[in-house]
């Protein structure tokens, strides 16, 4: 059995076509992707913030400007 399921996973760029130039929020807008359908194992990456180098290939990194725009989707 793999250690990770690619089908519970999903991929980076299914995440972008997502999330691309929308901001989280609680609810799903034109704009907005609500953080509640986020995969369990993400975390968010503000512009220049520290961050651990774990490495984590099913946890979902979502990295977004100083408007809190999301600008790239990566795993690890």
């Amino acid at each position: 059995m793999p250690l990770i399921d690619p089908v519970t996973m999903g991929n980076s760029s299914d995440w972008k076509t997502k999330l691309l130039g929308k901001s989280l929020g609680d609810n799903h807008s034109e704009s907005t992707f609500a953080k509640k359908d986020l995969p369990k194992e993400h975390r968010v990456l503000e512009e220049n913030s520290m961050k651990t180098m774990d490495h984590k290939p099913e946890r979902l990194n979502v990295h977004v400007d100083g408007k809190g725009v999301v600008r790239d989707v990566s795993h690890g």
